[in-house]
């Protein structure tokens, strides 16, 4: 068997984006860290961020009321200690960033002085999103990834695949991971004192996202293989405005477009959403999803409007410029004509179970951002609450590893990845049917709307794959494919799991067979060894 080659290092970063990158930089000044990216640095999630980012800045505003919109649109299922400690942290979370170079939008008020352009999105009673035009995410990722660039103590593995995280024979720390490089298509392996998964959401599990191709689900497959919980999985939210549009897939038209007095029509022009809230376009994203999957369905329309028209040119130039020239690019002027838009899967608001220092169930091992479950979303995630979740606790996490470094001892030697019993695959046509199916089925029954008969014919398909691509990945070398394959189907698994446990309709979840809410709900909790398979 040849020896893989093998890295050493303080802190191992999987994941580039929001999170994984802050956490680097908090890190880098006293240890040595490694950041794993799927793709180059600056593709992920955070990269495609349109809104922007809540924070209490505006004198009017108070941390008080962040918590209560928070718990509002969380459907009564947020943790308030981890709303709170979000909320309390966003200032010095937004102050850090701003330190670190990002371009939010500014204004000069009355008295000459300038301030932070705040905007509305739906779910706030005030405006606290501060944002850099409509590519808050671009600006925060490119931010980002400069500063690391520059930093001697980080080392910066692009185009690497993770595997499998390495813990302990009895599961409790974490010692490093094995990864796969996508240009040399060998497997090496990693070992640290401290292992980070920033490896995003699992929305690709979807036939139709707003989601880049690297949002697998990897970290919360590889946790879940480790020995970690995962809590929540059956709330997936549903972005209400994705353009509908052949040669511009799943491109995201913001929220901040209807906070900033967009209006939703049905296809004959009219307005629908104050049938369906008193908030009317400014609804929470699961009401709003809801209720143009319903009129959708309702009216057989392919997709529904997004209209700003009405607002001036200048105003929407100066608001929306990324979101104009794309629309200009496929032949509509958003300044003179609605946006036909359709529902996409967004953000998992479930994930690893973690507490507020980003500590997971294993010893050594965090998680931050959108593959964890802080408690902050609760049944559905509030607008820019999330790329604030990367940064305040990627700042957590870094505090409590900068304070366990000094008396961490060094990993033990890694047993080293055997291939001597696997072949190259003559049959990659079995990846892509099986990732069409799944995706189909996840898209068809575990949607916006659900029944347990739905659940359970997804469930039954879900095992059938799992059957399959055990047998596959068993006997053919690994492929960035056939990795973020096993990953979905085992994330889909969890999340149809979780759906089938909650007897209710709250927030993002709702089933027709159990179309109210209980008065008393918990969040969803798996565990590896309850659901062991024997």
């Amino acid at each position: 068997m040849t020896l893989q080659k093998e890295y050493l290092c303080d802190v191992l970063i999987i994941g580039s984006g929001a999170a994984g990158l802050s956490m680097a930089l908090q890190l880098a000044d006293q240890a040595k860290v490694m950041v794993l990216s799927k793709g180059v640095l600056r593709e992920g999630s955070t990269l495609y961020a349109q809104g922007g980012i809540a924070a209490v800045f505006d004198e009017n505003d108070s941390i008080a009321s962040h918590v209560n919109d928070t718990l509002i649109a969380g459907a009564g299922l947020c943790d308030e200690t981890a709303v709170r400690y979000t909320a309390e942290h966003a200032r010095e979370a937004m102050q850090w960033l701003i330190q670190q170079g990002v371009p939010f939008d500014q204004y000069q008020d009355q008295d000459g002085s300038m301030k932070y352009h705040l905007t509305r999105e739906g779910g706030h009673s005030h405006r606290r999103i501060l944002h850099a035009a409509d590519a808050t995410g671009q600006a925060v990722q490119s931010t980002l990834v400069e500063q690391v660039k520059r930093h001697a103590n980080i080392q910066l593995l692009e185009h690497y695949n993770a595997i499998d995280l390495i813990p302990s024979p009895d599961k409790k720390r974490c010692h490093g991971a094995y990864i796969w490089s996508q240009q040399q298509r060998r497997v090496e392996v990693v070992s640290a004192r401290f292992v980070a998964m920033a490896t995003g959401g699992a929305s690709k599990v979807y036939l139709y996202t707003s989601n880049p191709d690297v949002a697998s689900g990897d970290g919360i497959a590889m946790a879940w293989r480790a020995g970690c919980r995962v809590a929540n999985m059956e709330f997936n939210q549903f972005h209400p405005t994705s353009l509908y549009h052949p040669d511009a897939p799943n491109f995201l038209i913001t929220e901040a477009m209807r906070g900033e007095g967009a209006y939703l029509r049905r296809p004959d022009g009219s307005r629908f959403m104050p049938d369906f809230d008193e908030r009317a376009e400014l609804a929470p994203r699961d009401i709003v999803a809801r209720a143009i999957d319903y009129e959708m369905k309702r009216l057989g329309a392919n997709c529904v409007y997004l209209d700003i028209s009405h607002q001036p040119k200048d105003f929407i130039l100066e608001h929306f410029p990324t979101i104009y020239a794309k629309c200009l690019s496929v032949g509509l002027d958003i300044t003179k004509e609605p946006i036909p838009v359709v529902p996409a899967a967004h953000y998992t608001c479930g994930g690893v179970v973690v507490n507020l220092n980003s500590q997971t169930d294993i010893a050594n091992l965090y998680a931050i951002g959108e593959v964890a479950y802080t408690g902050l979303h609760g049944a559905n995630r509030m607008a820019s609450n999330s790329l604030l979740e990367c940064v305040v606790f990627a700042q957590a996490a870094a505090r409590h590893i900068l304070s366990e470094l000094p008396h961490a001892s060094p990993p033990p030697p890694l047993p080293q990845w055997d291939e001597s019993r696997v072949s190259d695959s003559d049959e990659e046509i079995v990846i892509t049917h099986n990732w069409h199916e799944l995706r189909l089925f996840m898209w068809d029954y575990v949607g916006i709307v659900r029944t347990d008969k739905r659940l359970q014919r997804a469930l039954h398909r879900v095992e059938l794959l799992q059957q399959e691509i055990h047998e596959y990945y068993s006997h053919f070398k690994v492929s960035n494919n056939l990795l973020e394959l096993r990953n979905l189907v085992m994330v889909a698994e969890l999340i149809i799991r979780s759906a089938l446990q909650r007897k209710e309709s709250r927030g993002l979840h709702y089933n027709l067979d159990y179309p109210n809410t209980l008065p008393d709900s918990q969040a969803t909790i798996l565990s590896p060894r309850a659901l062991a398979k024997p």
